[in-house]
C-alpha cells in the first residue's frame, strides 16, 4: 500500500487522535521512539546504544527512560559484567501499550474508528 505524504500524515493523525482519546498515557514522540526501539530492534539496549541509534543525546534518552519506567513500560537491569552499564528492556505493560497503539494505527489504515468496527466519519472538506 503506497501512501502519499498527506495520507501518511492523516493516518498518523487518526491513530494519535484515537490514542489521546483513550485511557492510555500520552507519550511524547521521543518516548514513543525509545519504547518502539527497545521493543522492536534487537538488543541488548543501553542508554549509549539508544542515543546512537536514535541520534539524540544521552540525557534525553535518560529522561525518556525515566518517564517510561514510571509508567512500567521498561525496566533497567544492571550489566553483571560492567557495573557502569545498564541494560534496558521492555515490560509486558510496555508491549501492551504498543499492541494497543498498533491496533489504533491498523484501524485508521482500514478506515475504521479505532476499536468500534465502524467506518470512520469522513470530513467532507477537500484540502
Amino acid at each position: 500500500m503506497q501512501l502519499s505524504e498527506r495520507e501518511g500524515l492523516d493516518l498518523w493523525r487518526k491513530a494519535v487522535t484515537a490514542s489521546v482519546r483513550s485511557d492510555a498515557p500520552d507519550l511524547t514522540a521521543r518516548q514513543q521512539a525509545v519504547l518502539m526501539t527497545i521493543a522492536l530492534a534487537p538488543g541488548p539496549h543501553t542508554v549509549r546504544g539508544l542515543a546512537e541509534h536514535l541520534g539524540i543525546a544521552k540525557p534525553a534518552i535518560t529522561r525518556a527512560l525515566d518517564a517510561l519506567e514510571r509508567l512500567g513500560f521498561i525496566r533497567r537491569l544492571p550489566d553483571d559484567t560492567d557495573l557502569r552499564s545498564i541494560f534496558v528492556e521492555r515490560t509486558p505493560e510496555g508491549m501492551g501499550y504498543l499492541r494497543a497503539f498498533a491496533r489504533l494505527v491498523l484501524a485508521a489504515a482500514s478506515g475504521e474508528e479505532a476499536g468500534s468496527g465502524k467506518p470512520a466519519r469522513r470530513n467532507s472538506a477537500v484540502a
